[in-house]
């Protein structure tokens, strides 16, 4: 047989095997997200344990776990403005174990912040859905003795300079919201950067500072006992939760909105079937009345949306936070 036609009847062969081989490639990943989780999930939380993103990822495992019928583990890995865990998730293998816990800091401001990022959120992470949504709120100390947002803008223009307020240190989402504030309302206040809540919340109480912007996940119990005074939401509407606080919008701040997202991402390269496995659970675990009931406890709404909207939301956020940072002045420390 010539040449040329022994070619001729291998080729279809050779396309026949070429084209069972891209099925059996296709077929692994449905095959793997039927299976899974077939063992235990590892969430990693890149700050100690206490702050929103530790205390929301502990209630949505929590409800996964029942939901999936495997383990959902809560793992602390702070250090380095949250680098340090984030760069542990996206070297992990991208099978959908291991997951993180993360919020704008993590996937936006630390991109502003730090030249030589040892990750890209956009092509690094792959989104799997919002797990819950918050206000951060501008707090004053009793000492300061004002009721609402006018009578504290008053008494510090009074005194430029004077006063201080304390955030969870420099480039952090509550320092940027303050820089915003300030800018727009032509206060001078200075910064006292701690390292965490954990720090500035103490400090807060105990009047070092005479003000703070804080999740009420850290402040509520020192809100309602009356040693700080809630004054203003970092969010353009009043947060549905706390209804008596008013927004940016209606407090003649414009161009401030810094709602307080945490979510849930995976490796980049996870299989699209596993991401949306995930994403189905999120969305029916921050629905689940145990978890409703202990967010609304801490006053953050759950969303669990799609990844398609929680890659929105990151890619919107790059910019705005970018702008902030330079408002702001922030360097990392």
């Amino acid at each position: 047989m010539p040449k040329a036609a022994n070619m001729m009847l291998v080729s279809p062969v050779r396309r026949l095997a070429l084209r069972v081989g891209f099925l059996v490639l296709a077929a692994v990943p449905l095959a793997q997200a039927q299976d899974f989780p077939s063992r235990p999930v590892k969430i990693v939380v890149p700050y100690a344990p206490g702050g929103a993103a530790d205390v929301v990822g502990r209630i949505v495992a929590q409800e996964m776990q029942a939901i999936a019928g495997q383990q959902f583990i809560i793992e602390n890995r702070p250090g380095g403005g949250g680098i340090t865990g984030v760069e542990f998730v996206v070297k992990s293998p991208a099978d959908g174990y291991t997951l993180l816990s993360a919020d704008a800091g993590h996937w936006a401001i630390n991109a502003a912040l730090y030249p030589k990022l040892p990750y890209d959120a956009l092509r690094d992470l792959a989104p799997v859905g919002m797990i819950t949504t918050l206000s951060l709120f501008l707090v004053a100390h009793e000492s300061m003795k004002v009721d609402d947002l006018k009578e504290f803008i008053a008494l510090v223009k009074s005194r430029p300079g004077q006063f201080n307020y304390g955030s969870s240190g420099n480039g952090s989402v509550h320092h940027l919201t303050m820089e915003s504030i300030k800018a727009a309302l032509g206060l001078d206040i200075v910064h006292v950067p701690y390292k965490g809540t954990g720090q500035s919340t103490p400090a807060l109480v105990a009047g070092q500072v005479a003000m703070s912007i804080s999740a009420l996940t850290s402040i509520a119990g020192h809100v309602k006992s009356g040693k700080v005074k809630a004054l203003l939401a970092s969010t353009r509407k009043r947060f549905s939760l706390v209804p008596g606080v008013p927004g940016t919008e209606e407090s003649g701040i414009a161009g401030v909105d810094f709602p307080g997202e945490i979510a849930l991402l995976a490796p980049g390269g996870t299989p699209r079937p596993i991401v949306e496995k995930l994403s189905a659970a999120l969305a029916k675990a921050v629905q689940r009345p145990d978890a409703i009931a202990r967010f609304t406890a801490i006053s953050v709404e759950g969303v669990g949306n799609t990844p398609e909207q929680l890659a929105a939301t990151i890619r919107a956020d790059i910019p705005k936070y970018a702008r902030a940072v330079k408002l702001s002045g922030a360097t990392v420390d």
